[in-house]
């Protein structure tokens, strides 16, 4: 490549100095030098607005201007000029003097040769060149350090900065005059600081470049976010400083929380879904539009046996493989439905999932669509659950509607329906039903004695006896508690139900064995026939029931065929319940008090509280002609409650008096008892009369308490707690069993007059009455015979040495008048 020649203007005056130069110049074989000549200043400066030169050769000695004048005019007129002042040896001291105020040197016009000026030229263009060349180096990276939208702080060896960009002073916020002499570190968040300069070593040590990401505190207190990243500059002899870039993150910084923030609350709101669909109990299905299995929940692994790894991607009804429970045909496919009509379907109704394993499983479900946010359906989402154990309990509960719980014999209301459906029928095939009313007899003495457990187990027992003696189209009914009725929906002839009925008792004859007990169990029956003895259901049900009551009445263990007249004594009954209610509303009752007394001594030491119905019509009614109905209707719990009440009353009366009275026993019925509220009741009587409890002594029977000996002791020590006596009645005729009689606080046992009717004749009833009140003594508990009414007897007591009795022979029940004429001080 061939460079052009160098353009060389000469401004000298002395022409022979002048010709010199040129013909030294002109000699030169590289580089060529092009050389135009002025003589004065005047003509220098037009030609150097005519176009640049490279080099002035300069003498500052001109006719029309000299020294420094000279100089400053050609200097601007040629900024880009190499300048050379030209000096006589005389002025060498001005040469130098313009050399200091930016001449590029000088030669001393006596050692100008052809050696030494084009070398000294030569050296002087090559010094401008690179002095060009880093000025346009210098240009370039200005600019680019510009138009960067990076920071860029440039330091030397000690840290202190020595250039700033304009980036980087809009990310701090200082001028380039405050930059200058700054440390960027100074800049950085004290809480990031430490980090940031360990960061800065680990590179200075290492061969990684350093970069960070820290906040910078701006002069104004604002926090920016920058990322840094800085390089060493090396001469190659060692560091001359750093460049460090400085980027503003600050938005990305917070594009980056909201994002993180975004990302945090949609993995929430997954974790949240997912822990609620795991949780549920309902099963969750999802599918795609092909109709192939995206997600299951826990659930739905369960009940379809699949893994939710293994189910990804199959045929819906590979995994949800559903039938119709009935006809076990492939049920319709739910999710392609909800998608194909895009809405919300059920699931066919008595539906089967079967499982993986194979187990079935009725369930219930809806499927509904899935979509996107255009709204287009992007697959379906199926919800179901196991409702076999729902449906199984309906199936039971439609059972129980119509069976008795206990024997799994039909109740009384599908008696009813098929009672009905038979006579219907006979109607029409001139035919007649038979229906049995049975009870068994005592079977009350059982459960109380034995409890309801063994009760229970007879009862089932006697249910199986009873369908074993029946045909497979009779019906065997339980119409609760011990009453059962059999169904014989069609006879030829009512003798018919009579040897149905003489079966029934001969099967009974054998006894029971219960739970290592033999019982005995016998039956009363009551028949009636349609159509001579009803033409209804109800009409032939209830006599059937009041022919049982009249087998009851006729020694038990028999039947009975229903008759008309039976009817008028079963009003009489309900007459005597319908008197009953009216007797405690309007206070018909009231009370006799018989005497009890000391056989040694002959004092009275208390009375029994009997009850007596002075009905309007009829007069005084004793007990046992009314107590059995008020037993069997419940109206035993209101009376007895104010047999207590007047008795507490009575008594409490006879104190404010003033007469000395004595404790008056009350009985104490099973259903009283059993009552949830009886102590309660007792402690609001006590309270109410204001009476002592030391003078009220409650006489329980044997079979209340040992029906449920734990629960009775309880009782009684919470009547014991509140200062009741206690007594046992009828006691030798039940079952007590003597280690619970040792259990409870027990203060009287009374011989029943059972026993006590025949002691003096009968060797058995001495025997039983000397060992109750033998056991009595030992127990320390009072011993009172009751149903005194022979010398006799009382004088075979005395002599057993029995500690009290009652009795006709000893006195009379009393009216509370007259008894309290027996407290009065004599």
């Amino acid at each position: 490549m061939i460079n052009p020649p160098v353009s060389v203007l000469l401004v000298e005056s002395d022409a022979v100095d002048a010709k010199r130069i040129r013909e030294v110049l002109a000699g030169v074989g590289r580089p060529v030098f092009h050389v135009e000549s002025v003589g004065l200043c005047a003509d220098a400066l037009l030609r150097l607005q005519k176009g640049a030169v490279d080099v002035v050769l300069l003498d500052l000695m001109l006719p029309d201007a000299r020294g420094f004048e000279v100089f400053e005019q050609i200097r601007q007129a040629a900024p880009d000029a190499l300048i050379l002042v030209l000096s006589a040896a005389s002025d060498e001291a001005t040469a130098r003097a313009a050399v200091g105020h930016g001449a590029d040197d000088y030669l001393v016009m006596g050692h100008v040769d052809a050696h030494w000026l084009p070398r000294a030229l030569d050296y002087l263009l090559g010094r401008k060149a690179a002095r060009d060349a880093l000025r346009r180096s210098e240009a370039r990276f200005r600019a680019m350090s510009d138009a960067s939208p990076l920071g860029i702080f440039v330091s030397d060896r000690d840290g202190a900065c020595v250039y700033t960009n304009p980036a980087y002073q809009k990310i701090v916020g200082l001028d380039f005059e405050h930059t200058l002499g700054s440390d960027w570190q100074l800049a950085v968040h004290p809480e990031d600081r430490q980090r940031a300069l360990a960061e800065w070593w680990n590179a200075a040590v290492g061969p990684t470049p350093y970069q960070s990401e820290v906040r910078f505190v701006l002069a104004d207190g604002q926090i920016v976010w920058v990322r840094l990243n800085a390089a060493a500059m090396t001469d190659g002899a060692g560091p001359l400083g750093h460049v460090l870039t400085v980027e503003d993150i600050t938005a990305r910084k917070a594009a980056d929380r909201v994002l993180r923030m975004a990302e945090e609350a949609l993995f929430a709101e997954k974790e949240r879904a997912q822990v609620t669909l795991n949780s549920i109990g309902d099963a969750v299905l999802t599918t795609d539009t092909a109709g192939n299995v995206t997600y299951l929940n826990l659930v739905a692994e369960t009940m379809t046996g699949w893994q939710r790894d293994e189910a990804l991607g199959r045929p819906l009804a590979e995994v949800f493989h559903i039938v119709d429970g009935a006809s076990r045909e492939t049920a319709p496919n739910p999710a392609q439905l909800a998608m194909r009509e895009d809405r919300i379907v059920g699931l066919a109704s008595d539906c089967v999932l079967l499982r993986r394993d194979g187990i079935e499983a009725s369930i219930e479900d809806s499927a509904a669509p899935i979509h996107n946010r255009e709204g287009r359906v992007t697959g379906a989402v199926i919800v179901f659950h196991d409702v076999s154990e729902s449906r199984a309990m309906a199936a039971k509960m439609a059972h129980l509607a119509h069976h008795d719980f206990l024997t799994g014999l039909p109740n009384r209301a599908l008696l009813t329906e098929r009672l009905s459906q038979a006579i219907g029928l006979a109607r029409r095939r001139r035919k007649q039903v038979a229906l049995l009313f049975l009870d068994l007899d005592y079977f009350k003495h059982i459960n109380d004695s034995l409890g309801h457990a063994i009760g229970d187990q007879l009862l089932q027992a006697v249910a199986e006896r009873l369908v074993a003696c029946v045909r497979n189209t009779d019906t065997v009914c339980r119409q609760g508690g011990d009453e059962f009725v059999i169904l014989l929906s069609e006879i030829e002839r009512i003798d018919d139900a009579a040897r149905v009925a003489d079966k029934l008792l001969l099967a009974f004859a054998h006894p029971q064995h219960i739970g290592g007990h033999e019982l005995h169990v016998t039956l009363s029956i009551g028949i009636s026939v349609y159509p001579d003895d009803g033409s209804s259901a109800d009409a032939v049900l209830q006599n059937a029931d009041t022919a049982m009551y009249y087998a009851k009445a006729n020694g038990r263990n028999n039947y009975q065929f229903f008759r008309t007249d039976m009817n008028t004594r079963a009003v009489q009954r309900l007459f005597v319940e319908s008197s009953l209610r009216r007797a405690l509303k309007q206070g018909e009752f009231l009370l006799h008090y018989q005497p009890q007394i000391d056989l040694a001594s002959g004092v009275m030491t208390g009375a029994e509280a009997l009850i007596r119905w002075q009905d309007p019509q009829l007069g005084i009614v004793l007990p046992a002609q009314f107590v059995p109905i008020a037993e069997e209707s419940g109206l035993i719990v209101p009376i007895g409650r104010w047999v207590l009440r007047e008795a507490c009353r009575q008594v409490r009366s006879w104190q404010d008096a003033g007469m000395a009275t004595v404790p008056i026993s009350v009985n104490i019925s099973a259903a009283e008892f059993r009552h949830k509220d009886f102590i309660s009741g007792v402690a609001e009587i006590l309270a109410e009369t204001g009476l002592a409890p030391r003078f009220i002594e409650l006489e329980l029977t044997e079979s209340i308490l040992m029906h449920d000996a734990t629960s009775s002791a309880q009782v009684l020590a919470a009547l014991k707690k509140m200062g009741m006596k206690l007594a046992i009645d009828d006691f030798g005729t039940g079952y007590s069993s003597l280690s619970y009689l040792k259990r409870f606080p027990i203060d009287t046992l009374k011989i029943d007059q059972s026993f006590v009717r025949d002691v003096a004749t009968d060797p058995d009833d001495a025997t039983i009455v000397g060992a109750v009140i033998e056991m009595g003594r030992n127990l320390k508990q009072r011993v009172i015979a009751e149903g005194i009414e022979t010398p006799a007897q009382l004088d075979f007591l005395r002599a057993q040495h029995c500690d009290e009795g009652q009795g006709y022979h000893l006195g009379r029940p009393l009216s509370a008048e007259a008894f309290g004429q027996l407290l009065e001080p004599g």
